[in-house]
């Protein structure tokens, strides 16, 4: 076994460590407040949960590299519909698991020139205020009304991630008035072609009242917004393919945060669930960045697209009580 690999088994074997310690110490507490519910008839001990959680979320952090989506996209309706823990505490910690990955990836985006400052602000304090409102519905809001909203929501993603065809460099034949008075343009390297490629947007206003409802979507569910948020800054806005991916994965370390902190002080983030979730899903996003240069992206993001599809319909019918 090489150095290389000796070192990454050792941080592997540390960081199942820290987990079990962790989830001893909140184990041991009382958590009458916001126990987490099991299954009728389950007396499973306390630490295989978190250990599940862990596997389980390795897993996603592989098919969510291979498959082009945010973690928290696959985490909450599979963690929410497979997992016996509050709806609440999967959504709360599916914000937290977005927001990880989101401050992994943004300063290399930032020092790399691919995520825009100037782009992302005016987005963040539309999309982090609609976050906060989001939130608040969905933590106010029963928890069948929420797990058939969810449901709907994953289905309606599987439908975009089918069918939406992105472009690497959209046509803008002219910046609107607003973008160029908030100075939204750029340049960056692009090394395919070899050269500095110049850009600017264009339908700011429209893009801006889409990230009302983006940010409300993504506090209300705990999904993260990266699957919206290409979308918008690539077709709708004429942002470049990369520039949009690095900036909403930048954006998401701005809204997740503000919803997340919602969840935080209603008490809906619990240690046990999220810690095991958020180291589980980065360790599966390493080996998923190693395996990306082997795999068939086409075929790893049809088989995402069923998995999404299993789990939204779950959630679905889960809500509507026909699936219990």
């Amino acid at each position: 076994m090489s150095k290389q690999n000796q070192r990454m088994f050792f941080v592997i074997f540390l960081l199942l460590a820290s987990i079990l310690a962790v989830t001893s110490v909140f184990a041991s507490t009382e958590t009458a407040e916001a126990p987490i519910p099991q299954a009728s008839g389950s007396h499973v001990a306390w630490w295989v949960w978190p250990l599940s959680l862990f596997i389980v979320t390795f897993i996603l952090g592989i098919l969510a590299v291979l498959g082009g989506v945010g973690g928290g996209v696959l985490y909450v309706p599979i963690v929410g519909g497979f997992f016996p823990f509050h709806l609440d505490f999967v959504r709360g910690a599916g914000l937290l698991v977005a927001l990880a990955g989101a401050l992994a990836a943004g300063p290399g985006l930032l020092k790399r020139n691919l995520a825009s400052l100037r782009l992302a602000l005016p987005v963040a304090l539309i999309a982090s205020s609609a976050a906060i409102v989001g939130a608040m519905i969905g933590l106010a809001l029963p928890t069948n009304v929420v797990q058939t909203l969810l449901g709907a929501t994953i289905i309606f993603i599987v439908i975009i991630m089918a069918s939406a065809k992105k472009s690497d460099f959209p046509e803008v034949p002219k910046p609107d008035s607003l973008s160029q008075s908030l100075g939204i343009m750029g340049i960056y390297r692009e090394e395919s072609l070899g050269k500095d490629v110049e850009w600017h947007i264009h339908r700011t206003p429209q893009g801006l009242l889409l990230f009302i409802i983006i940010g409300v979507m993504a506090g209300m569910f705990g999904l993260g917004a990266g699957w919206a948020n290409v979308p918008a800054l690539n077709l709708l806005m004429g942002a470049p393919l990369k520039i949009s991916i690095a900036t909403s994965k930048f954006l998401l370390s701005i809204t997740d945060t503000s919803a997340a902190w919602v969840y935080i002080n209603e008490g809906a983030v619990l240690p046990m669930i999220v810690v095991p979730s958020i180291v589980g899903i980065m360790l599966g996003s390493i080996v998923g960045v190693k395996i990306l240069v082997r795999a068939k992206p086409k075929a790893i993001k049809w088989m995402v697209i069923v998995l999404l599809l299993f789990a939204g319909l779950r959630a679905l019918l889960k809500g509507l009580g026909i699936w219990k």
